[in-house]
């Protein structure tokens, strides 16, 4: 995918990060088979130029549609595609997120508000999608009795869970299948691959991954091929679910590796011409990450200090100073700990509320996983 590319090339870092969104939220509506419109990209184009705000881009799109009179069967389509782009935009560009029930289910009703009359709603009936890879059958989503129960609980877990000690290798296979789980329940009648997008992409932010949406953006129909891979199980047919293609994926998307992500290698009963590459993938040896991968070794020795002395403490700004041995607090500031917040090692435990009495600071899962991967 081209759009945009000018902008993501610049330096100018507020126009970046818009043209990312915008891209990534463009690349989401392939999930459904969805495609933009040249409107919605000229307006796009103007608030990454800063021309309007990504408020008032919402709202040109909005009205551009209301205004419509002449309309076709594809119109409706595209509506929903240029909508939910703009929207999926906004809510990327918000720092605010909310890992609970009540976060999942907000994110699907801004998502799709005035496009589906059960926007924000967990449905109240059983579903079963037919899919390509699959050759028409169908996953098992969890039934409409349990749902609210089976995202509290995945939730819950992941919460509870622990990343210390955990290598890189074990960390993205974890990642792949709490999201993988998360999807399975398909808490919505429509929209779940966009809403399980979002709110993975804002979660692993809020972990200190800086995650390239571009994976997002040119790979988000293999993102939903894998979700369902990782889910299938036929008996009759001897198939069980395959968790590498989704796997393969985020390696890509958090650790910058080139892995192949092709569609037609994930179709079940694949052909004859296929099977070798299909039985090759699902075979060969992960990439070692016994050393710290490029995209998470620190920028600074600095940087990579503070990291081992926290290690899987909840230290203050003196406690850090203590074990680095720094007696000049602004200089322990600037050099060592604002890079380390900034590039999403360290986290505050009151980030809300910096100059909190009782703050500390802790690693994120990004600085957990070049702790863990100690040389």
């Amino acid at each position: 995918m081209e759009d945009f590319e000018e902008y993501i090339r610049a330096t100018e870092p507020s126009r970046k990060e818009r043209a990312e969104n915008w891209r990534t939220a463009i690349g989401l509506q392939a999930v459904d088979q969805l495609r933009t419109s040249d409107y919605l990209r000229e307006t796009a184009r103007r608030n990454i130029e800063g021309e309007i705000t990504i408020e008032e881009a919402q709202a040109l799109v909005r009205t551009y549609y209301e205004r419509k009179i002449d309309r076709t069967p594809e119109d409706d389509e595209t509506e929903e595609a240029d909508r939910v782009a703009a929207n999926i935009s906004r809510i990327l560009s918000e720092p605010s997120f909310a890992f609970s029930v009540v976060g999942i289910t907000s994110i699907h009703r801004r998502l799709f508000e005035g496009i589906f009359k059960f926007a924000g709603k967990i449905r109240d009936y059983d579903i079963t999608k037919k899919e390509w890879v699959l050759r028409g059958d169908t996953v098992l989503y969890v039934g409409a009795d349990d749902l609210r129960r089976a995202l509290e609980y995945d939730l819950q877990q992941e919460k509870e869970f622990s990343y210390q000690n955990l290598s890189m290798d074990d960390t993205i296979t974890h990642l792949a299948k709490f999201i993988s789980a998360l999807w399975q329940i398909h808490p919505f009648g429509e929209g779940n691959t966009r809403t399980t997008a979002v709110f993975a992409i804002k979660y692993l932010r809020s972990m200190g991954f800086q995650v390239d949406n571009e994976l997002f953006a040119e790979h988000s129909w293999y993102f939903r091929n894998a979700l369902v891979r990782a889910n299938y199980r036929n008996r009759l047919q001897n198939i069980d679910p395959e968790p590498i293609f989704l796997v393969r994926f985020f390696r890509n998307l958090l650790l910058g590796e080139k892995n192949e992500l092709r569609n037609r290698y994930m179709l079940i009963n694949p052909p004859e011409e296929w099977k070798g590459e299909v039985e090759r993938l699902k075979t060969e040896n992960r990439t070692s990450t016994e050393q710290v991968p490029n995209k998470l070794r620190p920028s600074s020795p600095d940087v990579e200090q503070l990291i081992r002395a926290i290690g899987n403490d909840d230290l203050s700004v003196k406690q850090m100073m203590e074990r680095i041995g720094l007696k000049h607090r602004p200089n322990f500031i600037e050099r060592y700990l604002n890079p380390a917040i900034r590039d999403g090692y360290v986290a505050m435990s009151y980030p809300d509320s910096p100059r909190h009495p009782r703050q500390k600071y802790l690693l994120t899962v990004k600085g957990l996983a070049v702790y863990n991967n100690k040389e």
